[in-house]
């Protein structure tokens, strides 16, 4: 079994958080599950531009943490679909400032920002 060189440490909030939420697609998840995109299908259409294996990856992390929980309905063929704990649930505000953080600076992530590196902001 692999063993990371530095011991992972999670006594800062922070930390945890990342843990959680970290990367660049977990928080994408979790924001389709809110708004009702359910299915591992549906999520891989939501989110076209990232290889459905990552999905499942981050989906796996996601159950493992207990951020969501995956409901498996007994019909055929089998239907899955993914829902948020409660404290999967309890990360909502965070991923609401977030977006809306990301909304307000978007232009400049996205490389508009000659005017800020240039300090006249």
């Amino acid at each position: 079994m692999y063993q990371k060189k530095i011991p992972e440490v999670l006594d800062c909030g922070i930390a945890v958080a990342v843990k959680v939420i970290g990367g660049k697609w977990k928080a994408w998840i979790i924001d389709c599950i809110r708004r009702g995109v359910a299915r591992p299908s549906a999520i891989h259409r939501e989110m076209e531009v990232v290889n459905p294996r990552i999905i499942n990856l981050h989906l796996k992390e996601l159950e493992e943490m207990g951020i969501v929980y995956k409901e498996i309905f007994a019909e055929v063929p089998a239907r899955v679909e993914y829902r948020l704990t409660t404290v999967g649930r309890s990360l909502l505000p965070v991923i609401n400032v977030l977006e809306q953080w990301g909304n307000e600076n978007k232009e400049y992530v996205n490389g508009h920002h000659a005017e800020y590196i240039l300090g006249n902001n």
